[in-house]
């Protein structure tokens, strides 16, 4: 049985400067990478009210079953 990822990548632009969206599938809580040359890095993704972007129980089965 192969090991479950704790994060997976759920979307992806760019190829010299990348932003990428990630979600624990633990928690539902979105992450936002970007990175540009040598340097990145990642922070939860907020919605416009500054709260962390979740993703719902039903769609993390379909993310965790890909």
């Amino acid at each position: 049985m192969a090991k479950e990822e704790r994060f997976v990548k759920v979307y992806s632009q760019g190829k010299m400067n990348v932003s990428e969206i990630w979600v624990d599938t633990m928690t539902g809580i979105n992450y936002i990478f970007h990175a540009s040359g040598y340097a990145g890095g990642m922070t939860p993704l907020l919605d416009r009210d500054g709260k962390p972007v979740v993703t719902p129980d039903d769609e993390l089965k379909w993310i965790k079953e890909k």
